[in-house]
C-alpha cells in the first residue's frame, strides 16, 4: 500500500509522513505501548467462569431432579402396581394417603 501511495504522492512525501509516526505506533500498533498488559488474563478468566457456571447449573439441576425422583419414588411404584392390577382402587387410595401423610 505504501508503494501505491508512494507512486501517487512521491517517495519524499511518503517518507515525510512516515517520519511523523512515533516508533511505538509504527512497530506495535497504536493500542500497544510495549509494556505489560493484564488484559490477556480476561479471556481465560471468562471461559473459566462460563465453564464453572455451566457446571454449577448442571449439578444443581441434577440434584433437584434426583430429590424429586426420590420423593416420587413411592408414589411411582404404587401407580405401577395399580396399573398392573396388583392392587385395587381403594387400596391404592389408602396407600397413597399414607405416603403423602409421611411426607409432611
Amino acid at each position: 500500500m505504501l508503494t501505491a501511495i508512494g507512486t501517487v504522492m512521491g517517495t519524499a512525501a511518503v517518507q515525510a509522513a512516515a517520519g511523523h509516526v512515533p516508533a511505538g505506533v509504527a512497530a506495535h500498533a497504536p493500542w500497544y505501548d510495549g509494556g505489560f498488559s493484564p488484559w490477556f488474563l480476561l479471556f481465560p478468566l471468562f471461559w473459566i467462569l462460563v465453564i464453572g457456571l455451566i457446571t454449577f447449573v448442571a449439578r444443581r439441576t441434577w440434584r433437584t431432579n434426583h430429590r424429586w425422583a426420590a420423593r416420587q419414588g413411592g408414589e411411582g411404584v404404587l401407580r405401577e402396581r395399580y396399573a398392573r392390577g396388583e392392587i385395587d382402587e381403594t387400596e391404592y387410595r389408602q396407600r397413597l394417603e399414607v405416603l403423602r401423610a409421611e411426607e409432611k
